[in-house]
């Protein structure tokens, strides 16, 4: 959370409650805050939640110039307890809340909250929320001269718009994300570009740039034994052959996914799900039809695992 939530250790906590029927206004509403920091420390998140809310609510009745900063952090304390809660959305539209107010007052820690919001928006899947908020983000870090900053914002951009299919804007945020990486040498944030590069190159059918950028991004991930991203990487390169007509050595390449994680815990049964679905497509156009048909109904069985029960009726059945 802030620098500056639950940071006054010298006063105990028992002592801020004893102090809520002695105090009023601004007073009153640090309180309430401080004691909202000390309960979302010990992790109870929806007392915290219901403390900073209430802190918040004191420095909304005081309306002036001088609380708005105690409201803005009223309001970003909220947005934690609720990422926290796992109510996402909620969380987003509080701390964008918080960002506004900071924003106006041209609070320094307006920007490093907007990176968080817009990594908030893109957990709640809000994704032009994302490209607004972390566009003008980038504006900022650029004019800070911060780099790594704006990549890092570019990056997250590029990630929204894929999401949004809007494929050949992603691939223009990725390279120029990739551009600033490239200056200030962070090779394996320019690998994760490539590999989201040849993503997006594969969903529009250009397999040709889409088995390059891969390429690029397998021989760095390889180099630095980062075999997580490595296995991504491959997928993207399985894909691009299956595209280009080399559908042996994309079959090839796509059972060596499958390999690696199948050593992982806990499996991945979506990831696993997507790739065999894709084997399964490529070993019909080579005409191995028995061995597709075998691994169809293994599948259908994962499916069938995977898939939610309908919720019980009243009478239990």
């Amino acid at each position: 959370m802030g620098d500056d939530y639950g940071q006054d250790e010298l006063v105990t906590e028992e002592m801020l409650w004893d102090r809520i029927p002695e105090v009023q206004g601004e007073e009153r509403a640090n309180t309430f805050y401080e004691l909202s920091a000390r309960i979302f420390a010990r992790g109870q998140y929806d007392e915290a939640l219901a403390l900073a809310e209430t802190a918040r609510d004191i420095f909304s009745e005081l309306g002036t110039s001088e609380q708005s900063e105690g409201l803005a952090q009223a309001y970003s304390a909220i947005g934690y307890n609720l990422n926290q809660l796992k109510r996402m959305d909620e969380a987003a539209t509080a701390m964008s809340k918080a960002v506004s107010i900071l924003r106006e007052n041209k609070s320094p820690i307006a920007l490093e909250l907007a990176c968080t919001l817009g990594e908030w928006w893109y957990a709640s899947k809000n994704y032009e929320k994302v490209i607004e908020t972390m566009y003008e983000c980038s504006q900022e870090h650029l004019v800070d001269d911060n780099t790594i900053g704006a990549a890092n914002d570019m990056h997250l951009i590029g990630c929204a718009q894929r999401e949004l299919k809007n494929y050949a804007e992603a691939i223009i945020c990725f390279q120029e994300a990739r551009k600033m990486f490239k200056m200030e040498k962070e090779v394996i944030h320019i690998a994760r570009c490539d590999q989201k590069i040849a993503s997006c190159y594969n969903e529009i059918g250009d397999g040709e740039k889409a088995i390059d950028a891969a390429r690029k991004a397998i021989d760095v991930f390889e180099t630095a034994h980062d075999h997580v991203r490595e296995t991504f990487a491959l997928f993207e390169f399985g894909k691009a052959e299956i595209l280009l007509g080399k559908f042996e050595d994309g079959l090839s390449t796509l059972d060596n996914v499958l390999l690696i994680i199948a050593e992982d815990e806990p499996k991945d049964f979506e990831f696993i799900l997507d790739i065999e679905t894709r084997m399964v497509a490529v070993m019909r156009q080579l005409g191995r039809m028995e061995e597709a048909d075998e691994v169809e109904r293994r599948l259908a069985s994962v499916k069938e695992a995977l898939e939610q029960d309908p919720a019980p009726t009243e009478d239990g059945f």
